[in-house]
C-alpha cells in the first residue's frame, strides 16, 4: 500500500550533487527572518528535496549595516551610541573594545576601579546574552517554557543595567578613560539577590531542558563540528570549546582584571548542538560566580574615570591598534586606525558571527533534516549585524 509513496522521498544525500532548480527535484525554501529559529534579522535560502537540505545560502538582511563606514564620519566620542548596535544583545563588548582602542592610541590610563567596573559589566552582559540564547535554543526544539523563564531572568539583569547606566539595552557605560559612573547606593545588594535568583532558575533549566529526552535525541549528534575545522574556519568561543579546545582570551591573554579572578575553561568533547549548549550553560554559572567575586573585591574608593579633553575637539594621535575580548560567541575585536584628526580613519570589526553563520552554517546544514535547521542555527550563536557591518 506504500509503493506509491516511495517516489516522494529523496535518494541518499550526496553533497557533491549540484543543485539545479530547473530539474524539478529541488524546492527553494526561505527560512526566516520571521521564523523563531532564526537569530535576528537573518534568512536562510535553502534548497531541499523531500525533507533534506541540499544547499544553503545565508542572507543577513539590511536592518543594521554600514557601521564601519559611518564611524569614519563621526567624532570619536559620537561613535559610542553607534557601536552598541553591532551586537544588540551584548553591546558592552563593543564599548570596551572601541574605548580600549582609543585609550591605546591616545595614551590614556584607566583607573583601577574602572577596570573592575568594566569587567563587571562584561560578565553581566555575558549572562544576559546567554539567557537570551538559551531561550532561543530551547524554542527551536519546541520547549516554550524555557523561553519564558530565561527571558524573565534576562530582564532582571537588564534592571541592574538600568540602575547602573540609565539604559536597559544600550548602556554607553564604558567610555574612554573609564566608566560614566560608580555603583549606585544599594546596587551591590540588589545584584547579589538577582544572581541568587538566576542561579536557582538555571538549576531548573538544566533539569527541564538538559535532562529532557526530546532535547537529547534532537541535539545530540546534530551539527558536529570536526576538530580539524576549528583552525581552518577560524572557529572560536563555545563552538571551539565544545570540541575540546581550551581557548578563552580571558585566560590565554587576560585583560582588565581577569588575571585576578578564579575561573577555568568550560569545555566538552562531543562538538554537537548538545555539547555547545552544555558549555554555554556552564559559562552562565561561571559568569554568576565571577560577578560575585568582583562584587566582593570591588575597590570601595578611588576614581572611576580619567579626565579627558573636550570630546568635540579631541584629536587622537596617528597610529593603529587591534583590541580583542572574549564575547559569548568567541573572539571579538576592533582594528582602529587614526590619522591624527578628530574622526577615525578606519574601523574594522572582527566578530565571530561571519565565520559561524556563513562558512560553518552553510557547510554543516547540508544533509540535515529541515526540522533541525533552526536548532542547528541557534546552536552556533550568531548576531547578523556583525556580518552586515
Amino acid at each position: 500500500m506504500f509503493e506509491g509513496v516511495k517516489g516522494f522521498f529523496p535518494p541518499p544525500y550526496d553533497p557533491k550533487e549540484p543543485v539545479d532548480f530547473s530539474s524539478g527535484k529541488f524546492l527553494k525554501m526561505w527560512q526566516g527572518p520571521q521564523h523563531p529559529g532564526i537569530t535576528g534579522n537573518m534568512s536562510l535560502e535553502l534548497a531541499i528535496a523531500g525533507d533534506i537540505v541540499y544547499d544553503c545560502k545565508t542572507h543577513v538582511g539590511y536592518l543594521h549595516r554600514g557601521f564601519e563606514k559611518l564611524m569614519e564620519r563621526r567624532l570619536w566620542m559620537q561613535n559610542f551610541p553607534l557601536v552598541c548596535r553591532i551586537a544588540v544583545p551584548e553591546p558592552d563588548f563593543n564599548e570596551y573594545c572601541y574605548a580600549q582602542a582609543i585609550e591605546e592610541l591616545a595614551g590614556v590610563e584607566v583607573p583601577e576601579k574602572a577596570k573592575w567596573l568594566r569587567n563587571l559589566t562584561l560578565e553581566m552582559i555575558r549572562l544576559a546574552s546567554y539567557l537570551m540564547w538559551i531561550g532561543g535554543q530551547a524554542g527551536a526544539f519546541g520547549h516554550g517554557t524555557i523561553i519564558q523563564w530565561s527571558a524573565t531572568m534576562r530582564d532582571y539583569v537588564l534592571d541592574l543595567f538600568e540602575e547602573l547606566s540609565g539604559g536597559r539595552i544600550y548602556h554607553m557605560y564604558i567610555i574612554p578613560g573609564g566608566v560614566r559612573s560608580d555603583l549606585p547606593e544599594g546596587w551591590t545588594a540588589h545584584a547579589l539577590e538577582v544572581m541568587e535568583t538566576i542561579e536557582k532558575n538555571l538549576d531548573d533549566i538544566e533539569l527541564v531542558m538538559f535532562h529532557n529526552a526530546v532535547f537529547k535525541m534532537r541535539a545530540k549528534g546534530l551539527g558536529v563540528i570536526p576538530k580539524d575545522w576549528i583552525d581552518r574556519y577560524g572557529i572560536t568561543g563555545p563552538n571551539a570549546r565544545a570540541a575540546g579546545f581550551r581557548r578563552d582570551l580571558r585566560k590565554d591573554q587576560p585583560y582588565l582584571v581577569y588575571d585576578k579572578l578564579d575561573f577555568d575553561y568550560v569545555t566538552a568533547e562531543g562538538s554537537d548542538a548538545y555539547d555547545r549548549a552544555l558549555v554555554r550553560l556552564g559559562e552562565m554559572y561561571q559568569a554568576i560566580d565571577l560577578i560575585r567575586q568582583m562584587l566582593a573585591r570591588m575597590p570601595s574608593g578611588g576614581e572611576f574615570k580619567t579626565p579627558l579633553p573636550n570630546p568635540l575637539h579631541w584629536k587622537i594621535p596617528a597610529g593603529e591598534t587591534y583590541v580583542k575580548s572574549e564575547c559569548t560567541r568567541g573572539e571579538y575585536g576592533f582594528y582602529v586606525v587614526s590619522d591624527g584628526s578628530d574622526k577615525p580613519r578606519r574601523v574594522v570589526v572582527r566578530g565571530p558571527s561571519y565565520t559561524h553563520a556563513v562558512s560553518v552554517m552553510e557547510t554543516l546544514v547540508k544533509g540535515q533534516n529541515i526540522a533541525d535547521v533552526a536548532g542547528l542555527m541557534v546552536s552556533l550563536h550568531t548576531y547578523p549585524p556583525e556580518i552586515e557591518r
